[in-house]
């Protein structure tokens, strides 16, 4: 099975920024964990602060891998591309967001992206990714 994660602006950051929100663990180390913990994936992981580069990422990944986990960060609220993208790719999507965007300012609850995702995981910290990935592997 083949698992792409694509991150999107700011995601480089974890660790660093805003501890109380996103916690104190950068986003290679967790993965590292994954890969350890499920070495029948094959994953690939991509991050980028240019939604462009995301939306060429996710068209690539998108004929290739089985699934995607996808958190567009910021892009969210207003990417109307990265929606359209994720409609126009074969693979499977799950948005997935670190924080309750939920409970966040009025812009974070209007998503771009959650209706062309399979589904939402949101607010779950870190663990959100691997329960998008119990999605895949189930």
């Amino acid at each position: 099975m083949k698992i792409a994660i694509i991150n999107g602006p700011n995601l480089n950051l974890l660790g660093k920024r805003e501890p109380e929100v996103y916690g104190h663990q950068s986003f290679e180390d967790y993965f590292k964990r994954l890969q350890d913990k499920y070495p029948f994936i094959e994953f690939s992981y991509f991050q980028s602060n240019v939604e462009g580069e995301i939306i060429n990422e996710l068209q690539r990944v998108g004929e290739l891998f089985h699934g995607v986990i996808l958190n567009p960060g910021g892009y969210t609220h207003t990417s109307v591309a990265i929606g359209d993208t994720i409609a126009a790719v074969a693979a499977k999507v799950v948005e997935v967001h670190i924080s309750n965007i939920f409970c966040r300012e009025d812009f974070r609850k209007v998503s771009h992206v959650s209706a062309k995702a399979k589904g939402v995981i949101s607010g779950f910290g870190l663990r959100g990714y691997e329960l998008a990935l119990q999605y895949f592997i189930e």
